[in-house]
């Protein structure tokens, strides 16, 4: 599970802070959790270290930028053994449109997330990714017409509220 140290309620509040305001300050997100900025640092500093905070980002607006289409697509391979997966997740970390890959049960083997400029764009990838044999058998793509709710963060209060206390 995790290779850190053991988090506290405090470090689970400023993880909850800092992944809804990477740009907090520090003297508010100590004021936010209820301690003094030096012991926020440290904490902050040390769940950096230990690969708890992995990075900090901007979240941009692509529809302001231009028009842009999401597509889930189900991916079934051809064959099950374990180097066919490896073989298959490697090849889909290269693909810029691919923006998520899930290994899933039930159906299908994987849930990719693309994002990319149309239909076109999109049947190009997805032709590229079969000409250089990822290994699919077969696969099913869903064109999001509408998405009236993407969260940008984990419910990490009510993952871990236990601990939070």
């Amino acid at each position: 599970m995790s290779t850190g140290p053991k988090l506290d309620r405090l470090d689970f509040k400023i993880l909850a802070h800092l992944q809804k305001n990477g740009r907090i300050t520090n003297v508010d997100l100590a004021d936010a959790v209820g301690l003094s900025p030096s012991p926020c640092l440290s904490r902050v500093k040390r769940l950096e270290k230990h690969g708890y905070i992995t990075g900090y980002g901007a979240h941009i607006a692509l529809g302001k930028l231009g028009e842009t289409l999401t597509v889930f697509t189900e991916v079934t391979l051809s064959d099950h053994r374990s180097g066919d997966f490896s073989r298959f997740e490697q090849r889909v970390r290269v693909v810029p449109e691919i923006v998520e890959c899930h290994l899933v049960s039930g159906g299908y083997d994987y849930l990719l997330k693309f994002i990319t400029k149309n239909v076109s764009h999109y049947q190009e990838v997805i032709e590229s990714i079969l000409d250089k044999d990822f290994g699919i058998e077969k696969y099913f793509s869903y064109i999001v017409i509408k998405s009236p709710v993407v969260k940008r963060f984990d419910p990490i209060e009510t993952l871990f509220d236990e601990r939070i206390g």
